[in-house]
């Protein structure tokens, strides 16, 4: 018979426990970096294209990309 001790199952369940904790963490980290990346990569996005819509002169679109980027900026906190 191969039965385990009531110390070994209560041991396994810990490392089980343990091991999820730790898989729920790294998948959070993970979450968090990606959607850092994302955010960066947006407002660098709007910005180009802030600049560009400054250098034509464009008054109508640089308003709207600037709302945006104020939106952006509230939404995440930045």
């Amino acid at each position: 018979m191969n039965e385990k001790s009531y110390t070994e199952l209560m041991k396994a369940s810990a490392m089980k426990r343990k091991k999820l904790k730790e898989s729920y963490v790294l998948d959070l980290y993970i979450d968090m970096m990606l959607s850092e990346v994302l955010l960066k990569n947006e407002k660098e996005k709007l910005m180009k294209e802030i600049d560009d819509a400054i250098d034509e002169g464009n008054k109508p679109v640089f308003i709207s990309l600037t709302n945006r980027y104020k939106e952006l900026t509230k939404r995440f906190g930045t």
